[in-house]
């Protein structure tokens, strides 16, 4: 792993043999955790009650015949060979692919098909033929609004599965780790025994997330790899000792055998069969920690045939030991009595780990979410400040937990829980299927053809399996669907309040020439220290802070309007964050700063974001004071907005106007400026880089212009006075005439979300003793 940037190698181009193997083996706990645990409960969850195998073996072979083409299809043709190639900049999941939809297609909703936005160098797209480009389906897509509102409701009906599945995963797997103890007891003393510890597992689990799992995460990946070791040998075992011809039962004919002799209650049991593919998602999901080839390689020679063995193992047992109770169909039936106590233990830490992995992933979806504006304002904790990515957030880490445990102490059986967690897992699989179809139409520019043939292959297998999870609604499948409303519910109401913020702030922004030209008139007065006003515009003043000065007439010397904004992209390159502009001449000492965070990027502390913000903005001063004199001959006249630039961290030929504190490191971007004169125009600069860690020092030995040395130390004057964050403090009101949906989801459902989310102080990481709250009205 690169100890500086915390991720990943992503690119098998620069990666030896041997670091692909590596990133292979570390895979191992991070991303087939769920996955490989799934044998615990599958042959348990089909064989409920729904089938009854007989003397004549078809149900055992069309079972394992299931599995086996399951396990084929998905997992290994469409994630390893397809899915896993649609990634984003080597990003994967959900909102990965939404994102790549949406810088091919205009069809966001969100505030972000604006210059500050897409002008990164680092992820400009190719500029792909004209008839390619201008395709009907993407035609069909951008001239149809209400496809814009679908496409995000499938985003979020799969993000809400995925966040589901972090409820259900860790009940199940650890709640069928632990049913081992069955055979050691008797079925009443079972029962009274596994609840209580499955229940005490989860709560150790959860309140060790604050702890981060790079404290114990290399433990992850020995367990899984002895874990699949394990399964492999006793599969062989059974195989060998039991029935040496199981390998017949691969045919797909044993498939259709067994629908035809079980007919409804065979389709019925598919319903457990699909969660021997739980966890598939997560090599999409995890692709950006590791490389393609590194998860290909895992699945591919250890993973996958690992799985093969253990379930012909557990096929073959069963052929030759006629069981007839669900109650002694389970995994650990088949395990030899002498290892039996060591495979349960192994079993245990396994199923933490798959547990672990799926936790992770719910925060980490959360996280995109909320930068995307999808979902409430929660507290984001990095626990790694070396291993990106690495997140807790006490809020949902608590919510889980609770939801786990009741669903371990309510459902009480492996069927139930089995049931809840396939709807989920088939549901995210369908909504990648979908999206992914898109992606080979918009990004890959091939025919709609492959794409439907794609969406119907792969998608009728997907829809054979959810419809068998849905006939189970009663028998648990409730759950997921429960959860994902919702949820689905909290998201869109929060989205589409946000959306209606904004479009209020859009409309009733002002310009600081007409602020100023009531100086005279309010007595407005300039003290000392810098302003920082937190706003979703790009250009204009607010009307909060308008309204803050015309009652309170007096703000800061040195102001700041800072947006803040979350792009569609995975990163932002440091060099490419900050982009810098003034508002008005500038003896207005006001600018603006457009900063802009990936949605999988680390947001800065704020002490080191307003060191590095304030150190941007005097490399600006020095670059802009270049070219003011030529841009006033030409122009004559002040505008409001003046040019914006690309300030990354750049160094400028001549005096430097900092002192460096820390050895100076190259830093690799693909550019150095963009200068937008007109908000459109864009002029490229020289690309140098330098990554620095400033503090401000005036050296008299060289020369540059008064005016910028008047204006720098202004600036590092204000510093010294100190810095306040001017944030917004809103209540959203629907004006009148609304519809009663309207008035339900702003002044209840927005409002009350707003209230109970964590702050945009907090989001921020905005000192208690420097705040300055605004509060308004908005009426949308």
């Amino acid at each position: 792993m690169d100890p500086e940037r915390g991720i990943c190698w992503s690119s098998s181009k620069k990666n030896s043999w041997r670091n692909t193997l590596l990133l292979a083996y570390q895979s191992l706990g991070v991303v087939y955790g769920d996955l490989s645990i799934s044998p615990l409960y599958v042959y348990k969850s089909t064989f409920a009650e729904d089938i009854k195998h007989s003397e004549t073996n078809e149900e055992i072979f069309g079972v394992l015949s299931f599995v086996f083409w399951t396990l084929t299809l998905l997992p290994l043709f469409k994630y390893v060979f397809i899915v896993l190639r649609a990634d984003d900049n080597g990003e994967g999941g959900t909102f990965a692919l939404y994102s790549l939809i949406c810088r091919h297609a205009k069809v966001s909703l969100l505030p972000n098909r604006q210059v500050a936005d897409e002008e990164l160098s680092t992820y400009k797209l190719e500029c792909p033929p004209e008839a390619k480009n201008s395709s009907s389906v993407k035609n069909l897509l951008e001239k149809h609004k209400k496809l814009h509102t679908a496409l995000l409701i499938v985003v979020l009906l799969g993000t809400c599965m995925v966040i589901g599945d972090g409820v259900l995963t860790p009940a199940i797997s650890v709640f069928s780790a632990v049913s081992g103890l069955e055979l050691s007891m008797s079925k009443a003393h079972h029962e009274y025994a596994v609840v209580p510890i499955t229940c005490l597992i989860l709560v150790c689990l959860f309140t060790l997330q604050h702890y981060g799992t790079h404290r114990v995460g290399f433990f992850f990946a020995p367990i899984v790899l002895v874990w699949l070791l394990c399964i492999s040998a006793l599969g062989l075992y059974n195989i060998i000792l039991w029935n040496p011809h199981v390998y017949q039962a691969l045919s797909p004919y044993y498939m259709y055998k067994f629908l035809k002799k079980t007919r409804k209650g065979g389709w019925m049991s598919l319903g457990g069969i699909l969660l021997c593919i739980t966890g598939s998602e997560a090599m999409f999901a995890d692709l950006g920690h590791f490389s393609y080839t590194a998860i290909q390689i895992a699945f591919t020679f250890l993973v996958y045939p690992a799985l093969i063995l253990a379930y012909m193992g557990q096929a073959a047992y069963l052929s030759r030991h006629h069981i007839y109770t669900s109650y002694q169909i389970g995994f650990y039936v088949s395990v030899p009595e002498s290892v039996r106590w060591a495979v349960l233990v192994i079993a245990i830490l396994a199923s933490v780990v798959g547990s672990q992995a799926i936790i992770s992933g719910t925060f980490s979806i959360i996280n995109q979410s909320q930068s995307l504006g999808c979902f409430p304002r929660v507290k984001v904790i990095h626990t790694s400040d070396k291993i990106h990515g690495q997140i807790y957030i006490p809020e949902i880490n608590w919510m889980l937990m609770i939801l786990c445990i009741a669903v371990a102490v309510g459902f009480r059986n492996t069927k139930h829980m089995g049931n809840a967690s396939g709807l989920a897992v088939m549901t995210v699989m369908l909504v990648t299927t979908c999206l992914t179809s898109l992606v080979i139409i918009l990004c890959w520019h091939k025919s709609p053809l492959i794409a439907l043939a794609f969406f119907l292959f792969f998608g009728s297998v997907e829809v054979l399996y959810f419809s068998a999870s849905l006939t189970k609604f009663l028998e648990g499948a409730w759950l997921p669907i429960l959860l994902a409303l919702v949820l689905m519910t909290v998201m869109f109401v929060w989205h589409y309040g946000t959306i209606k913020k904004y479009e209020f702030d859009l409309h009733n922004k002002v310009s600081l020439d007409w602020l100023l030209a009531l100086g005279p008139s309010l007595g407005i007065t300039r003290v000392p220290g810098i302003g920082l006003v937190y706003t979703d515009l790009i250009s204009g003043i607010p009307a909060n802070f308008s309204r803050f000065v015309t009652n309170l007439p007096a703000f800061h010397r040195v102001l700041i309007f800072v947006c803040v904004k979350s792009v569609t992209v995975p990163y932002v390159p440091p060099a490419e964050r900050y982009l810098m502009g003034r508002v008005g001449p500038p003896a207005y000492r006001s600018y603006r700063c457009i900063v802009r965070y990936g949605y999988r990027d680390v947001h800065q502390d704020i002490d080191s974001f307003e060191s590095e913000l304030v150190a941007r903005l005097a490399d600006f001063i020095r670059y802009d004071g270049s070219r003011y004199e030529e841009k006033r001959s030409h122009s004559g006249e002040s505008t409001d907005e003046g040019g914006l630039a690309v300030i990354g961290t750049t160094s400028f030929s001549g005096p430097p106007a900092y002192d460096i504190e820390e050895s100076v490191q190259p830093e690799s971007v693909s550019i150095g400026f963009q200068t937008v004169e007109s908000v459109g125009e864009m002029m490229e600069m020289e690309p140098i880089g330098l990554k620095r860690r400033v503090r401000f020092m005036l050296d008299e030995r060289f020369e540059m212009d008064d005016h910028v040395r008047e204006e720098l130390e202004e600036l590092i004057a204000a510093q010294n006075a100190g810095t306040a964050f001017i944030l917004g403090h809103s209540h959203v009101k629907a004006k009148q005439g609304s519809s009663l949906l309207k008035r339900l989801v702003i002044d209840f459902g927005y409002n009350f979300l707003r209230r109970n989310c964590r702050g945009p102080d907090v989001a921020l990481k905005v000192p208690p003793v420097s705040l300055l709250e605004v509060g308004m009205v908005y009426i949308v």
